[in-house]
């Protein structure tokens, strides 16, 4: 059986019949190897099952994580199932999300430069690609984008576009899927020619763009990327904002911070837990600024204020 990363309940990696167990004081995962890609820890699945039977009045969370619908205290649907589902249609329509795709679209070209002549034989990975604005963006200078997210709405609306507007781009597969397996029969397929691959396939890039802050437990969702990337060369770049004190709240508006479970990502955290994933080569750095609205006070809904905040990209190759 294959390993399974539920990240989106906050789990560590499980694989069936491989238990393995380490100091309870430590409460970190052991790194990932390229002989061992997932690793079930006792000591944090079973509190977090337990939190689940029990009352969530029990449960202290993490500093670092918002108590929200999509932390492990709480059953809800993933946000990406829910808020962004709905929001789907008019998601393009935001000035903010379309500055900050072709920001993060420019940072991926210009590190992916080193080496112009691989670019057109990737196989890329993004993870929580919306409506396609970064896949898409991304299609002409790659051989094969698989454009993943857990929202149908945003998955419908890519669709829409490769059937309308984008029916030149011929190699973007739209796949509606929560990955917890790098397995998944769903993004076996080949881009190009619609037919499954022979052996699992594996990747050459995986991204995702402002997604990391959503996600409640990173630590099982890199292990994922780890374990779908191609050994010795395959590599991440993952573009989120950056967490650089109490004002990188105002990034979202309150209204919509119940899907937030923190705000932005940290350099010296995301480069501890792509080395506890296995990653080398490891980068974390400020990629780009955006300007955007934010809230006049919190709370109000009136976005007149506006606020420069940084964007890290975070980089990793599997050895």
């Amino acid at each position: 059986m294959s390993p399974r990363y539920s990240w989106k309940l906050g789990r560590v990696p499980f694989e069936e019949g491989s238990v393995s167990t380490v100091g309870p004081s430590s409460g970190r995962p052991l790194p990932l190897t390229t002989q061992e890609p997932a690793t079930y820890l006792i000591y944090h699945i079973v509190p977090s099952y337990l939190n689940v039977l029990t009352s969530h009045h029990h449960h202290q969370p993490d500093n670092n994580v918002l108590n929200t619908p999509y932390s492990h205290s709480k059953m809800s649907a993933p946000p990406r199932e829910t808020r962004f589902h709905e929001e789907a249609s008019q998601w393009d329509s935001n000035p903010s999300v379309q500055r900050a795709t072709s920001l993060a679209h420019q940072a991926l070209l210009s590190r992916l430069s080193s080496s112009p002549k691989d670019i057109p034989t990737y196989d890329v990975l993004e993870i929580g690609c919306g409506t396609g604005l970064l896949s898409l963006s991304l299609a002409p200078s790659v051989r094969s984008i698989t454009a993943v997210d857990a929202a149908r709405g945003m998955i419908d609306v890519l669709k829409s576009k490769l059937e309308t507007t984008h029916t030149h781009i011929k190699n973007v597969l739209p796949v509606s899927a929560l990955l917890e397996d790098p397995n998944d029969e769903r993004i076996q397929l080949d881009p190009v020619n619609r037919e499954p691959t022979p052996e699992n396939r594996r990747f050459d890039l995986i991204t995702s763009h402002l997604v990391l802050h959503h996600i409640p437990d990173l630590q099982p969702l890199l292990s994922l990327m780890f374990a779908a990337l191609k050994p010795s060369t395959g590599k991440i770049m993952l573009t989120d904002y950056e967490s650089f004190g109490p004002e990188a709240r105002k990034f979202h508006p309150e209204s919509k911070m119940d899907e937030v479970e923190r705000h932005g990502i940290e350099r010296a955290e995301m480069t501890r837990l792509m080395e506890d994933a296995g990653f080398v080569d490891i980068k974390a750095e400020v990629a780009f600024e955006m300007e955007k609205p934010i809230e006049t006070f919190p709370g109000s809904g009136i976005m007149e204020g506006k606020m420069t905040f940084p964007f890290l990209v975070c980089e990793g190759r599997r050895p």
